[in-house]
């Protein structure tokens, strides 16, 4: 630190270049003071995954939570099979007394009980053999047709196949765990490049059949996207979901831009589109939109952790809150009292997008619902609208586990084969079929049972 007497003694350029040498630590101090005081980012605040939240070690000294179910819970018993596939039949044969035979002795029924078990998993191999026969009368050779099932030109049956696609696909093994699940469980011994042929059939059906999803989605009224991170070969990707009542649609494409929403909407129209804010989901081809609320309540916590003593954030919270419940309570209300309730709300809105305010996050927010007013409460003006964007997240959720599980995809084929097979799995579970059997039926009939 200068003194009195060399400050004095300074020229004026030197002042000068002191002073905008003190404005510079000056503001560097201000910048770090402020993000030591910023809240840190959490899922409570932000768009973080939740899993990516510092979780703090418990007290050692914590009250114990009461463990099994809550006071006042009715118990509920595994329900009974009305058709069991067998029935063991327990008698005594011998009296432990007297050593008399009770095998012609009339039995009483005493009690009964049901045991799920699984039958063994081993594969079992069928050798088809394919004769040739001369006709006696024209001397024409013909040949055996095998039925569905047991074509000469397959390896492995379909319900092994998709079994190899579901292990992978659904639930996120590896290629190595896959062969050994295979070989444990079922007996089969196949090879990496045997189960990476099986994914690549899979994928080649699964990029057939999506045109009549995207064909749907593009006549869907309205179609909630969102979209999340993908390693492809080392590189960062991106996986887009666009989602309808009647079909979801995913595409892996390595970048992020509108261009994606272009090519996928082939220049249709919606009616509404719901996301969060991200710019390019703001440009997508619709009519109207309706902003994700859960996204911008988690927004309006940041900003009512960095000041606590500010009203508007918090009030925000209230009305949105509030329009949520709203939607709800929607069948359980008399239309005039649901409409006045809606005008109320949508007053108190215009009100607090009218409010001055000082916080400049508090401001960027309310600028943002001023330009997107019409999208804010449009689920209470439509009832096919949700006033969340959780349906396309929804989906989005298995494709993250699967990345953080494997690692990625480690060639462009293996990235739209996934998004293919997502997209045919998720549309076809709009209707109640399960994954299994929508990705056995890429493979044909199963070979068993025989049906020569």
């Amino acid at each position: 630190m200068m003194s009195g007497d060399e400050l004095t003694n300074l020229d004026r350029e030197a002042l000068i270049d002191l002073i905008l040498a003190l404005q510079v630590e000056v503001e560097a101090l201000r910048l770090k003071l402020e993000k030591s005081q910023k809240p840190p980012t959490n899922s409570g605040n932000s768009s973080q995954p939740p899993s990516r939240d510092w979780k703090g070690n418990l007290p050692a000294q914590r009250k114990k939570r009461r463990h099994g179910p809550p006071l006042g819970h009715l118990k509920h018993d595994r329900k009974w099979v009305a058709q069991p596939d067998h029935v063991a039949e327990v008698k005594p044969r011998v009296c432990h007394v007297c050593q008399a035979d009770l095998g012609q002795a009339g039995a009483r029924l005493k009690d009964v009980n049901q045991i799920t078990e699984l039958p063994s998993a081993k594969a079992e191999v069928i050798e088809v053999r394919q004769y040739a026969v001369a006709c006696p009368s024209c001397g024409q050779e013909q040949i055996g047709e095998p039925p569905a099932g047991l074509e000469m030109e397959r390896t492995f049956g379909a319900r092994l196949e998709a079994t190899v696609v579901y292990y992978r696909q659904e639930q996120h093994i590896s290629y190595a765990r896959t062969e050994a699940a295979l070989r444990n469980l079922h007996g089969v011994e196949i090879s990496p490049g045997g189960i990476d042929r099986i994914m690549q059939r899979a994928a080649r059906q699964g990029c057939e059949q999506v045109k009549p999803i995207e064909q749907e989605l593009q006549q869907s009224a309205v179609i909630h996207s969102d979209e999340t991170g993908s390693r492809v070969d080392g590189q960062n990707w991106w996986q887009w979901v666009f989602c309808s009542m009647t079909a979801v649609l995913h595409v892996i494409r390595f970048n992020r831009s509108a261009d994606v929403i272009k090519d996928v909407m082939a220049g249709h129209e919606a009616e509404v589109w719901v996301s969060d804010c991200w710019p390019p989901q703001l440009k997508a081809p619709a009519r109207q939109r309706q902003l994700c609320l859960a996204h911008q309540l988690r927004n309006l916590e940041a900003v009512v952790e960095r000041y606590p003593l500010a009203s508007w954030s918090r009030h925000m919270q209230v009305l949105f809150r509030y329009a949520i419940h709203l939607h709800h309570q929607r069948q359980q209300l008399r239309a005039q009292e649901f409409t006045q309730r809606v005008k109320r709300t949508e007053s108190l809105l215009d009100k607090l997008l009218h409010r001055a305010l000082d916080q400049p996050e508090a401001q960027k927010l309310q600028r943002r619902y001023q330009k997107y007013r019409h999208a804010v409460f449009l689920f209470l003006r439509r009832t096919d609208v949700s006033p969340t964007n959780n349906l396309s997240e929804q989906r989005l959720r298995p494709s993250v586990i699967h990345r953080k599980v494997t690692g990625g995809f480690r060639s462009g084929w293996g990235a739209q084969g996934y998004a293919a097979l997502k997209s045919i799995i998720d549309t076809a579970a709009l209707t109640g079929a399960t994954p299994f059997d929508t990705i056995q039926s890429l493979f044909g009939v199963p070979s068993l049972p025989l049906k020569v």
